[in-house]
């Protein structure tokens, strides 16, 4: 038995002209919203001017992306970190500086120990490498 598997999954359909149904939803929300304040605002300056952010919000809703992620996502994380409980912490790390760290590798005669692998140069000096790589340019110290 063959059975068709579904492509394109990820796409919306278009119901509603070029618009897919909850673009459909957030355009008719904004206009209902828009008109109803219209009508029931009794001065239309006032209106108008509470109009306008519904209706940029409503096309924003509809069209615009973030990162390629609709703008509700974005809105419904913005809701979450408002809402939600924040604790922070904070611990203060001690570094040395850095002219300490020299004078102690001065005193000592190194203070990484690369053990002689093979008589390969070359393996020596890759692993050389590898090393000097995986210190921390700012402490010179290991992570």
């Amino acid at each position: 038995m063959q059975y068709q598997v579904p492509q394109f999954i990820e796409v919306e359909d278009k119901i509603v002209g070029q618009l897919t149904l909850k673009q459909f939803l957030y355009l008719a929300g904004g206009i209902g919203g828009s008109v109803a304040l219209f009508l029931y605002v009794p001065y239309k300056l006032v209106s108008i001017l509470l109009i306008l952010p519904l209706v940029v919000f409503s096309l924003a809703l509809a069209f615009y992306k973030i990162n390629n992620k609709p703008f509700i996502d974005t809105v419904q994380a913005s809701f979450y970190y408002f809402l939600s409980d924040k604790l922070y912490l904070w611990k203060k790390v001690d570094k040395k500086p850095i002219s300490q760290i020299i004078a102690q590798a001065q005193g000592i005669k190194s203070a990484i120990n690369v053990p002689k692998m093979s008589d390969s140069k070359l393996k020596d000096l890759t692993w050389s490498l590898d090393i000097k790589e995986s210190l921390n340019p700012v402490t010179r110290q290991e992570p």
